[in-house]
């Protein structure tokens, strides 16, 4: 089997947007003179490949991180390198690749546009082979997988509340809520991120798991304080408090606190995440495949994270995270973005594909019977959306 096209399809969204109570800390936010720190972490469109072989099989791959500059180093870089070559080669494959790429990428956009061709070359893998891409990287490790409801954008108290309880409602065993109150707001904004997660811990009680996002919006000193004064909320774990490089202060951290430490969704390849095991600076890693390398890095990750009792719950739901959680002991839930308006960015997926999960009770299942990754595209009701070829 070769491969014969490559396709790069950039899927921009021009329908509406809810922007209104949306607002968290992010890294801008430790910045003077910012109108909207939250601007540069929105994201509007998507990225598809579509891989096309000999034998008939197409597999197709995505990416939400910088779609623009992932279709430009798709179409410029890396299809050529794919034409000809045998896609079940996906080892060789990644490393022709990442090898090609190494003087301008090994991180960012680059390993971006490279997990969308490598998820897609699995796909490939699992059509040919009349398998879903979990049972090719080993298989089920779970009867289902456990989902925590990824939303709580508001610093709105009321409505905070409310939907905290309508996610309990719903058999959700976890929620996350994003922190409210930047850097910038000092002392009396802390207190006011403390009292977010005081209204949901009270709201859902002791037994629904809650996780805290601060999305690389704090530094050392703040975030040391902050987990000082969380730890009565007995938090599942508190989510990349500092910029993704700062390695060794997440492992001062680590020390100083109870709450476990979760980050790497800004993260990418084995060797990013082999320094993090030798830091000892995470107790959770929440890579996103469709940015870490495609499922092709995101074993090998799965595999070292086991070995030194590291958790991995990937960053985001979508069906390329669901695979690798259902194949892996490292991974025991799955994070869950509903299906809802266009807000952030990454609820975009559930307008672009059909097939992706959809959980009930707070349960996800995949098909064993659906091959490869179980995804198709969209045909209809795409009005809202310019497509770039």
């Amino acid at each position: 089997m070769k491969i014969t096209k490559v396709r790069a399809k950039l899927y921009q969204w021009k329908g509406p947007i809810k922007t209104t109570d949306t607002i968290f800390a992010t890294p801008l936010s430790l910045l003077p003179f910012q109108d909207d720190s939250q601007a540069p972490f929105r994201f509007f469109s998507w990225l598809v490949v579509e891989i096309e072989t000999d034998a008939g099989h197409t597999g197709i791959g995505n990416a939400g991180l910088c779609p623009d500059l992932c279709k430009k180093i798709v179409d410029g870089k890396l299809a050529s390198l794919l034409i000809n070559e045998n896609p079940l080669n996906t080892e060789y494959l990644y490393e022709k690749m990442y090898r090609s790429s190494i003087a301008y990428g090994r991180k960012g956009a680059v390993l971006a546009a490279i997990s969308a061709l490598d998820i897609a070359l699995w796909d490939i893998k699992g059509k040919a082979m009349d398998q879903p891409v979990f049972m090719l990287m080993g298989g089920r490790t779970k009867s289902h997988i456990e989902t925590y409801y990824s939303r709580l954008y508001t610093r709105n108290l009321d409505s905070l509340q409310a939907e905290a309880a309508q996610y309990k409602e719903q058999g959700f065993s976890g929620m996350k809520l994003r922190c409210g109150y930047p850097l910038t707001e000092g002392m009396a904004g802390m207190k006011k991120n403390i009292e977010m997660v005081k209204l949901v811990r009270e709201t859902v009680g002791d037994d629904i798991n809650i996780m805290l996002e601060a999305y690389m919006g704090f530094n050392f000193a703040y975030a040391k304080e902050f987990l000082r004064r969380l730890e009565p909320y007995n938090l599942r774990w508190a989510e990349e408090l500092l910029l993704p490089d700062e390695i060794h202060n997440f492992a001062k951290l680590k020390k100083t606190t109870a709450i476990p430490l979760s980050g790497g969704e800004h993260e990418y390849t084995r060797y990013g995440f082999h320094d993090l095991l030798q830091a000892e600076a995470l107790d959770i890693f929440q890579f996103d495949t469709n940015r870490v390398g495609g499922f092709t890095e995101a074993q090998k990750i799965c595999n070292m994270a086991l070995v030194h009792g590291v958790e991995v719950i990937p960053h985001g739901g979508q069906m390329h995270n669901l695979h690798v959680v259902m194949s892996s002991f490292a991974s025991p839930m799955a994070e869950y973005f509903p299906i809802t308006e266009i807000e952030v960015g990454n609820e975009m997926f559930w307008y672009i594909f059909d097939g992706e999960a959809v959980a009930e009770n707070g349960k996800l299942q995949l098909d064993d019977k659906k091959p490869g990754v179980g995804l198709t595209l969209k045909t209809k009701d795409l009005e809202h959306f310019t497509i770039i070829e």
